[in-house]
C-alpha cells in the first residue's frame, strides 16, 4: 500500500498553531496549488488544500511562514469524522505533513496587498539586478569547469549528505 503526497503552493492564510492538553504542537493550514492546465476560458484554476503537521514542525511553520508563503509539503492524505454540533458526522480529508519545506525565505515573498494581489518587493528586484549585472561580469574569469571531469580531491566530511 502507498499513501503519499508531494505538494507545492502558497499558505492561503497564517497557520494556525494550537497545543494538545498533553503540549503537544500542532498546525492547521491550508496551501493553494496551482492546477497545471487552464479551464475552458484560458484561466488557471487552483484546488485548496487542508493540511495539518505535528510537534517542532508545527511550531517552526507557525513561527516562520505566513500568508502567501510558498512552501512544499510533503505526508500522506488522512480522513477520519466526528459528530457535528447538529449530531450529523462530518467527514475531514486533509493532507497529514511529515515535513514542510520553507521555498521562500523569511520577508523575500512580496507581502500581500488588501485587493488580494501580491506587491513585488523593490528591494528584491534591486537585488536580483544587482546579480544579474555581477554574473554577467563574472562570466569573462576562468570557467570553473574546464577540467572536463577530472576527479578532484574532496573529503567525505565536506558533502552534505
Amino acid at each position: 500500500m502507498l499513501n503519499r503526497v508531494v505538494l507545492v503552493g502558497r499558505l492561503t492564510r497564517d497557520p494556525d498553531l494550537r497545543y494538545t492538553p498533553n503540549g503537544v504542537a500542532v498546525a492547521n493550514f491550508n496551501i493553494a496549488v496551482n492546477r497545471p492546465f487552464s479551464n475552458q476560458q484560458g484561466n488557471r484554476e487552483a484546488d485548496f488544500i487542508n493540511c495539518v503537521i505535528w510537534r517542532r514542525p508545527a511550531e517552526n511553520l507557525a513561527n516562520y511562514m505566513k500568508k502567501g508563503s510558498m512552501v512544499g509539503v510533503d505526508g500522506r492524505i488522512q480522513t477520519r469524522n466526528f459528530e457535528g454540533q447538529d449530531g450529523k458526522t462530518v467527514y475531514v480529508t486533509e493532507v497529514v505533513a511529515d515535513s514542510v519545506q520553507f521555498l521562500e525565505t523569511k520577508g523575500s515573498q512580496g507581502g500581500q496587498d488588501s485587493s488580494g494581489g501580491y506587491q513585488q518587493n523593490k528591494n528584491q528586484n534591486q537585488y536580483q539586478n544587482q546579480n544579474q549585472y555581477a554574473s554577467n561580469q563574472n562570466q569573462d574569469q576562468e570557467d570553473p569547469f574546464k577540467n572536463n571531469g577530472e576527479p578532484i580531491d574532496i573529503s567525505d566530511d565536506d558533502l552534505p549528505f
